[in-house]
């Protein structure tokens, strides 16, 4: 509500002298401000701060009255009251001086308009020239303890327990005295008993004035408070009674707050009482209680000392507290803290040494509550006296001034039904709004020009950007600031009230005259053009938005008359464009809800008008007519103890059905704050209801209302709003009230499900309250937010040289700011909801907020609190919540994942009580597993792992391993390997200790206990979290990867992980999924090469041909080949054998490439290769095929016409170089004109292009294909030249078996497979054809061999079974021996042709498990 701004100011007194002032008393309109020293009477202006004049005592008077002691200022601020020490009342006149002589004057340039255009123009620019003269000595013989201003008396208190009464004239016949030994005290004003205590000896060490409970609150020397009453205007002894409050010995101040009723006394024991009066005893009540916590300050007990004093703010909205022993905190004026310099970095320097608290001897607000000046104790400055002292320099006097920025709901209440916050201070604004919707419109807005595109506009950002408050009022944590109108401001300072519109775009600002409005988006102000018509014209009821049009009430200076005005925004800011209405009296407190004002007047009086937009004409007009007129007056005593009004459409019952929504949207109740009690007046609709259409009559009565209804007590701002959501009714047609320390409250309506007829029995409404840890500016009704500011600090004493002379205030204080911040109150409504057993109301409201991107956390925290209160009582909770919100987070999909954060973020201690309430952790796992949230069900293994015995930990981790080796969470694998690595280190069958404190891991929920030693930590350090590093992995796999599958592999954690990493892996290759096999290896490291070795003759072989062919096609996205029309001139197909045409052109490769998603892998295969076309056209067309190795080595070596002396490791090559083949265009661009070709050769070479798949998924055939020959894998080397169409890796397969002694299966496995492929390529695919008519040659040599290991095997037909040798995996080879006779040599020296089958059964069984179809996977392979 009231924030520290900036370093405090320091004010030096130009006078010098050995005086140090000790007392500072604004007067009422807080513009003067009379210091005292002991015989020197100051007085200073507020705005410019400066000294005006000084009255110095004679050295033969001051030894006569005594020193100076306390001041008072009269009513109308022309007098002022001295108390000296030796019991004299010295009386001041102030005599302002003409009204052309100012002390000090602004110096404008020549020609400036604004120079002296009225009389008195300059009065709140300029310091007065004031004179202060004495006017009486009044002698009271003996010491005067306090003095007040009552009206047109001066009441004063002296230590003979006389009250006297005198007229400020002076006049001693007006002059009475009241012994408070004859005044009756007693526990309440009905009790007939005398006084309860012995009031004799005691006199009033300090009282103040309330005018609205019409009385002094006192506090006696002896520690005592009360309250002293007069029953009649005579004010005579026996016309006075007093209360008093039982329980307090150690009063020590009181401050009265008048808006509010409330009356403050400052305690010995640091505390403040604030008590009010019950209206029905005249008893004294204690309100609530002013102190600092241990929760916030645990050493802050019995070291701040007594209160030293109490001060209210000039809007009543906060109280100032300092102590005996320093320190300042400010609290709002029911009990919610907001500051202290007690603690922080008020209390530290940024080296952590400690302050001395500022020591405040006296202070005062000034205008509007901007400033707060102070007068630091002597003490304080007790060694920097001396210093001066010793330097023969004679001291200033020193004044603090400390700046303050407030909300706007503290003097404009109408900001109540607005989302944005608005901070005023004194010559800025501070808005949350603006930013996104500047960006957003700053273009459209700025080039709308006229007055009806701007309404349009307006129109247009109503309906859409209103719901929009999280990404406009939630960006940042900065603000908006605007700086007022510096011309506005000097002749018009202090500002009194801002508004800002509700689209948080236009904002208006009223000061001592006129106003001035300012647009966001072309931040420009807009001023009134005639300087007269703004000095004439004083807001005194606050101003508010209405669509473009500001509301406003005055007073007219000129003709002395109370008006309604509505400004047009979009028009020059002149009388003439504006609509105004008289009004009857003095307006206080202005509304607006839709299209309705709502006035409170002076004379207790509310008055309800409508306001209708009239478009026709050149500039849109408004029109104002009376509704209805309602008194007050025998509700409230006092009109300035209505603290805020609010028209609304909230009801108590009937309406509140989901079948009327419409009645929501209308006026239904005016809502009355009265000192803090709010009030309802509703709308009767017992009788006869009038239509809302009808005729202009329906204005007479259009408001009959109830009798009024108190809702609550101790409310500070109300808000609600006059939008309606069908969606979130319960949050837009509720009440939020903001209360002070008691928190906030939410009158909430209920509504029936599902439109059935609500119970008899169950209230429509219901009052929920719940703490927060922010005071509230503003409510996100439809975001379920409150919005509030908190000060924060700076430290800068860094920058300063610490010595003993006169610190700076930048030293002394650190730099305050004010920062936006937020919270989510959804939470509590719901917790309340379900401690009332309103279960289904709680169930209607989460479900309409379900998709607020918090609202996980707002289940997480509700079921947190629950645990913690109720897991760590001390005593048995009869009827525990827990079970409650477990079942209704249960509703949820976020069920399982709320439980885990939550306990993840819970002690260890509680969470067997957590569990007990939402059921056994091993059941939310495998929850977790069949929902396929594998990132939950790794959270839940931590659970398991300290609740459990490693066993069970190990089974449920495996199954999570599994699970996430077939879902390819790669991040979660490794995490895997690592956590049953330390599973199994040593660990005992027993559960393990309490865990130490664990954050949330971002990769799903995975962090390793510290007292665990991993023996696995290395396993993924060389792993990249991108994409996989193709050269890395080709070779064997060697630094941390190497030793992670070299170290402890005798160890059974090593074998057991092993085991299920070769099960996954044979399972993807028995399915023939190659590429996910492939990112399998390259994220786990897995070492393919060498386990292939030993599933060569097992998992390694391929059954059918034709299966694995299709299935590389699908995976890697890769067309069936197709032939052009133009070969079949000069291609083997002309023989007849194959038809063409429209049968061919419907085939099954045909509608394969159509229907595969390969636009932008085309493109690519066409950039890459298609160099290689144009050098083979001429030389190889009729052959009908192209060399596929050539396609990758073209653009480095254009010319190579042998296949055969291509190496397979052009591949790894293009890993590097594959952006930059197709960079590499130009050169084939520029030899391109030199080509002829027919158009049929071109046919034919986009076709060839086409059968090309993506260049990304080339590169990782051609990778699979090395890794196969390295494995002796040759039944896959086919299949993969197969695709590839390679000629001359089919060459090096024939030759590799030449060569090797490889197993007859193996060789007729392929040799059967190729007839299958051939048959398929004949029947199904014929574009396959030319390239199998191609490798004829070569596929004749591999009969020959077959037929050659045929005969003598004929002899020895057991002679495969004894083949046994195993076959070791091959050395690491070094990048830079990559070439074709090393990829050769390498499969050729493979020891051995086979391996036997000398592992257990049960890895076969294995290998039977079922098949779970992965579909597609995206390789990250580059």
């Amino acid at each position: 509500m009231y924030f520290l701004s900036g370093w405090p100011r320091r004010l030096l007194c130009p006078l010098r002298g050995s005086e140090k002032p000790f007392y500072i008393q604004a007067d009422p309109r807080r513009l003067l401000f009379a210091l005292l020293s002991q015989t020197q009477l100051s007085l200073w202006y507020g705005r410019p701060s400066v000294l005006i004049v000084s009255y110095k005592e004679s050295a033969k008077a001051a030894a006569q009255f005594g020193t100076y002691e306390k001041t008072e200022w009269k009513s109308d601020s022309s007098m002022i009251a001295v108390a000296t020490k030796n019991g004299y009342i010295l009386l001041f006149d102030i005599v302002y001086s003409g009204q052309e002589k100012y002390l000090y004057e602004p110096a404008y340039p020549k020609g400036n308009q604004r120079v002296k255009v009225t009389t008195g123009y300059k009065e709140e620019q300029c310091a007065p020239s004031i004179t202060v003269e004495m006017k009486k000595v009044l002698d009271f013989q003996a010491q005067i303890t306090s003095l007040q201003s009552m009206q047109d008396d001066l009441v004063i208190a002296t230590n003979d327990r006389i009250l006297h009464l005198i007229h400020w004239d002076g006049l001693t016949n007006g002059r009475k005295a009241i012994n408070l030994c004859s005044v009756p005290f007693s526990v309440d004003l009905q009790s007939s008993r005398g006084p309860s205590l012995d009031f004799e000896c005691v006199c009033i060490q300090d009282m103040e004035y309330c005018a609205t409970l019409d009385g002094f609150a006192v506090v006696f020397d002896d520690g005592r408070i009360g309250f002293i009453t007069p029953e009649s205007s005579k004010l005579t002894a026996e016309d006075f009674h007093g209360v008093w409050a039982q329980d307090v010995t150690d009063g020590t101040c009181v401050a009265i707050n008048n808006k509010y009723k409330l009356m403050a006394f400052g305690c010995a024991n640091g505390s403040v009482l604030v008590y009010t009066m019950d209206t029905t005893t005249g008893s004294m009540q204690l309100s609530h209680k002013l102190e600092l916590t241990p929760k916030h300050y645990p050493d802050i007990w019995n070291k701040t000392g007594a209160v030293k004093l109490v001060k209210w703010s000039p809007d009543w909205s906060v109280a100032m507290v300092t102590w005996d022993c320093g320190g300042l905190s400010l609290w709002s004026v029911f009990g919610a803290h907001l500051f202290c310099t007690l603690g922080g970095d008020f209390a530290h320097y940024s080296d952590g040494t400690k302050k001395e608290p500022i020591k405040i001897s006296s202070m005062s607000w000034g205008a509007e509550g901007y400033h707060l000046w102070a007068i630091s104790s002597d003490n304080n400055n007790q060694q920097i006296n001396s210093d001066l002292e010793n330097k023969s320099v004679i001291q200033q006097a020193e004044i603090l001034q400390f700046q303050f920025i407030k909300s706007a709901l503290t003097v404009n209440p109408c900001m109540n039904n607005q989302e944005q916050v608005l901070l005023q201070g004194e010559d800025r604004l501070y808005l949350n709004c603006g930013d996104a919707l500047q960006n957003q419109n700053s273009s459209t807005a700025s080039a709308n020009s006229g007055h009806q595109p701007v309404r349009e506009k307006n129109l247009l950002l109503d309906d859409i950007l209103i719901p929009q408050g999280l990404s406009t009022l939630l960006g940042h944590r900065h603000w908006h600031i605007v700086q007022i109108h510096s011309t506005y401001l000097e002749s018009n300072w202090p500002i009194k009230f801002a508004a800002i519109d509700h689209l948080g775009q236009y904002v208006a600002v009223a000061g001592k005259y006129g106003i001035a409005h300012y647009a966001l988006f072309t931040r420009k102000w807009k001023l009134f053009g005639n300087i007269t018509q703004e000095q004439n014209m004083a807001v005194t009821g606050g101003l508010a938005w209405w669509n473009d049009f500001i509301v406003l009430a005055c007073y007219n200076l000129i003709d002395q008359q109370e008006e309604l005005r509505l400004y047009l925004r979009s028009s020059n800011l002149d009388n003439v464009f504006a609509h105004i209405t008289k009004v009857q009296a003095e307006t206080l407190l202005i509304n607006v809800f839709r299209d309705m004002v709502i006035l409170f007047r002076a004379d207790c009086s509310i008055c309800l008008y409508s306001i209708d937009r009239n478009d026709n004409g050149p500039n849109p007009t408004a029109s104002v007519q009376v509704l209805q007129e309602v008194s007050m007056s025998r509700y409230i005593p006092h009109p300035s103890l209505v603290v805020s009004i609010t028209l609304t459409s909230v009801r108590t019952e009937t309406g509140i059905t989901l079948k009327m929504p419409q009645q929501a949207c209308a006026a239904e109740s005016i809502m009355l704050n009265l000192a803090g009690q709010l009030i309802m007046l509703q709308r009767d609709r017992s009788g006869p209801q009038v239509r809302e259409k009808d005729s202009i009559s329906k204005h007479k009565k259009l408001l009959p209302s109830c009798a009024p209804i108190v809702l609550a007590q101790c409310v500070e701002n109300v808000w609600t709003t006059c939008r309606s959501n069908k969606h979130k009714r319960h949050l837009l047609e509720a009440l939020w009230l903001s209360c002070g320390e008691a928190g906030m409250k939410v009158w909430l309506p209920l509504f029936p499900r599902d439109n059935r007829k609500p119970h008899s029995f169950l209230s429509r409404r219901i009052m929920l309250p719940f703490q927060i840890n922010i005071y509230p500016l503003a409510v996100l009704f439809e975001d379920a937010l409150v919005l509030g500011a908190v000060n924060e600090t700076v430290l800068y004493d860094n920058l300063y040289v610490h010595n003993s002379e006169n610190k700076p205030l930048e030293v002394l204080f650190p730099f305050c700011t004010v920062e936006r911040t937020s919270q989510i109150y959804l939470h509590h409504i719901l917790r309340q909801l379900l401690v009332r057993n309103l279960g289904e109301q709680a169930l209607l409201l989460a479900q309409s907020c379900a998709t607020l991107p918090y609202f996980p956390h707002v289940l997480e925290l509700m079921l947190h609190e629950v645990l913690e209160e109720e897991a760590t009582s001390r005593e048995p909770i009869p009827d525990p919540l827990l079970p409650t919100v477990a079942k209704f987070i249960a509703e949820f999909p976020l069920f399982l994942q709320t439980v885990v954060h939550c306990a993840r973020k819970t002690e260890y201690a509680l969470w067997n009580y957590l569990f007990a309430a939402v059921g056994n952790p091993k059941d939310l796992f495998e929850e977790c597993l069949l929902a396929q949230d594998l990132d939950t069900a790794a959270s839940y293994l931590i659970i398991l792992q300290n609740m459990e015995v490693p066993t069970v930990s190990r089974q449920h981790a495996t199954l999570l391993f599994n699970t996430a080796l077939e879902q390819g969470k790669w991040d979660l694998c490794r995490h895997m390997i690592r956590f049953l690595k330390a599973i199994g280190t040593g660990e005992l069958e027993t559960p393990p200790p309490t865990p130490t404190t664990q954050e949330p891991s971002s990769t799903g929920g995975f962090e390793f206990f510290k007292h665990r030693s991993i023996s696995f930590s290395q396993s993924t350090e060389g792993l990249s979290t991108g994409k996989f590093n193709l050269q890395k992995t080709l070779s064997m796999p060697s630094g941390p990867s190497a030793k992670r599958w070299s170290k402890d592999v005798d160890s059974a954690e090593n074998m057991y992980i092993d085991e299920m990493l070769w099960r996954h892996a044979r399972r993807l290759l028995e399915e023939m999924r190659l590429k996910d096999l492939s990112s399998f290896a390259a994220q786990l490291g897995f070492e393919l090469i060498g386990w292939l070795c030993k599933e060569r003759t097992r998992a390694a072989r391929v059954e059918d041909f034709v299966k694995a062919l299709k299935r590389l096609h699908k995976d890697f996205l890769w067309p069936f080949p197709v032939i052009p029309s133009c070969s079949f001139v000069n291609s083997p197909f002309k023989n007849g054998k194959y038809k063409v045409g429209d049968q061919f052109l419907k085939s099954q490769s045909m509608e394969t490439f159509a229907n595969s998603e390969l636009e932008s892998g085309i493109i690519n295969a066409r950039g890459s290769h298609i160099c290689l076309g144009l050098n083979t056209a001429h030389g190889e067309m009729d052959s009908g095929s192209f060399q596929g190795p050539q396609m990758q080595d073209a653009i480095l070596s254009p010319l190579l016409s042998k296949g055969d002396e291509c190496s397979i490791g052009s591949a790894t090559d293009l890993t590097e170089t594959s952006s930059m083949v197709d960079g590499d265009w130009t050169m084939v661009d520029e030899h391109f004109s030199t080509l002829s070709l027919t158009p049929s050769e071109l046919e034919y070479i986009s076709m060839e292009l086409a059968n090309k798949g993506p260049c990304k998924s080339q590169v990782q055939l051609r990778y699979l294909l090395h890794i196969f020959m390295e494995a002796g894998c040759l039944e896959w080397c086919t299949v993969t030249a197969l695709i590839l169409r390679d000629s001359a890796v089919m060459g090096q397969i024939i030759s590799s078996i030449q060569r090797s002694e490889i197993s007859n299966d193996i060789l007729q496995g392929i040799k059967d497979g190729m007839l299958a492929v051939d048959g398929w390529a004949s029947s199904d695919c014929p574009g396959y054809k030319p390239f199998l008519n191609r490798i004829k040659p070569q596929l004749q040599k591999l009969n020959t061999v077959t037929e050659e290991q045929i005969q003598p095997e004929a002899f020895q037909p057991s002679s495969r079974l004894s083949i046994s040798k195993a076959v070791e995996p091959p050395s690491p080879w070094s990048e830079d021996s990559r070439n074709t006779a090393s990829h050769v040599n390498s499969s050729q020296n493979d020891n051995g042709s086979g391996i036997s089958r000398q592992e257990d059964d049960g890895q076969r069984e294995e290998e039977e498990e079922p098949h779970v179809d992965e579909g597609s996977y995206e390789c990250s392979l580059s």
